[in-house]
């Protein structure tokens, strides 16, 4: 043997892009290429990037694999280092070319570590022994996949056991996955939208806050929330007559049916009317002051969501409220998105007037920065603290068991911190 280790440097060229963004195939790929070279794994560790891009290692007792994705391109760049005469890295390097659809590939091998420039060492191998190994001496195999959803200023990596559900709609790329911490978990073009352990935080509210001050609210109209969860709060109040949710992605609703149940429990709801369409073109339509309470359960103002951040369809909503209705929406982090923060308060501001505009507070871990805005605005003279009745309050989450929202965190989300008043006095 004239060398410790081969190591061979690999290039795939025009890969299939979907497989070049999904994790969880190239993990099972790269695992299989080590298994059928005759390696043995230890551990394996993934990220998938949002919205596209995998980075991952393969810890092999005979070194590593290690890739990383460009699906935009189809392309992979791949490590293959073995030391050891038993495994073969060239069989790693047919098999990854073959799962990843290449249609072609460029590699060169070098040799690392020349026996002839080596000199052993003498040491105790007992002081460099770790415990994570089998009685038997075999090492202990682990194995570690993460999403990544990231911006270039701010990243959230959780830790899952793959995928549940897939889909590219019309609209958007819809997936679920089975996260470690946070339980099933929608994620929308890679934008994580709701997690079974804290999503009672935004569902809860964006619904009891103007529920619990509006004097008589019969009549609600959700626009988005795919996931159900809105419409499963509204539901909770039996003085509403009809909520109408108007969701224009059918796939969301599906997927969010079959994989996340509790949050969706309420889509089949006898008073609620559930329209699949567009939700900028129901509002234009909609006749004036047809609804006491209108909910903007809406992603962040990209893709179908885009239109919904506009002074038009704002200025639509005012009109289709009745004159003492209530609009409440999600108003993105006043921590994160401070540019969309400002300007969506200020056309509330020129719509409904500045001192029927209130902003408050909630705290979602998986939500860029925890910190999460709500607005509120009044058509008429319903105030969210003037017309609060904290008795009534405590009841009513008493008697459904809310996790997040009761009589003091009511009052509390509207107490502001300096920099976000500051935000909203400019």
């Amino acid at each position: 043997m004239a060398s410790l280790g081969r190591h061979i440097i690999v290039e795939y060229y025009d890969c299939d892009p979907q497989l070049m963004n999904d994790v969880v195939h190239i993990e099972e790929s790269m695992q299989h290429a080590a298994e059928t070279a005759g390696a043995t794994i230890i551990n394996s560790t993934f990220h998938h990037f949002s919205p596209y891009g995998v980075s991952g290692v393969v810890v092999i007792q005979e070194s590593h694999l290690a890739i990383h994705t460009w699906p935009e391109y189809g392309y992979a760049s791949v490590d293959l280092f073995t030391c050891g005469g038993e495994v073969d890295p060239w069989v790693a390097y047919r098999e990854l070319k073959s799962l990843f659809k290449a249609g072609h590939g460029s590699a060169v091998e070098l040799s690392r570590g020349e026996m002839a420039l080596l000199h052993e060492k003498e040491f105790d191998v007992k002081d460099l022994r770790d415990h994570k190994s089998h009685k038997d001496g075999t090492p202990v195999r682990t194995r570690d996949v993460w999403f990544t959803e990231r911006d270039d200023r701010i990243a959230l990596s959780l830790k899952h056991d793959g995928k549940l559900f897939s889909e590219k709609s019309d609209f958007q790329k819809v997936d679920v996955y089975d996260t470690r911490a946070y339980g099933k978990m929608l994620t929308l073009d890679g934008m994580v939208m709701t997690t079974e352990k804290d999503e009672y935080v935004y569902h809860e509210m964006i619904t009891h806050v103007p529920m619990l001050t509006h004097p008589n609210p019969k009549r609600a109209l959700i626009i988005g929330g795919g996931d159900g969860g809105t419409a499963r709060e509204l539901l909770r109040h039996e003085n509403l007559d009809e909520v109408v949710m108007v969701e224009i992605d059918q796939v969301v609703i599906d997927a969010c049916k079959e994989h996340l149940p509790e949050i969706a429990v309420a889509l089949d709801h006898e008073r609620l009317t559930l329209l699949v369409e567009d939700g900028l073109k129901y509002v234009a339509e909609a006749a004036d002051e047809s609804f006491d309470l209108v909910i903007v359960d809406s992603t962040d103002p990209v893709g179908p969501a885009e239109g919904l951040f506009s002074k038009t369809f704002y200025e639509g909503v005012h009109r289709i409220l009745k004159k003492d209705g209530v609009m409440v929406t999600q108003s993105e982090s006043p921590r994160f998105n401070q540019k969309v923060f400002k300007e969506i308060y200020q056309v509330y501001g020129e719509i409904f007037g500045a001192g029927q505009v209130h902003c408050y507070l909630a705290y979602i871990p998986t939500y860029p920065t925890g910190m999460w805005s709500f607005s509120y605005s009044s058509k008429g003279e319903t105030d969210p603290i003037k017309h609060f009745n904290d008795s009534a309050s405590e009841q009513f989450s008493k008697k459904h068991g809310l996790k997040y929202y009761n009589e003091a965190i009511h009052q509390a989300a509207f107490a502001l911190p300096g920099f976000v008043k500051e935000m909203l006095n400019e």
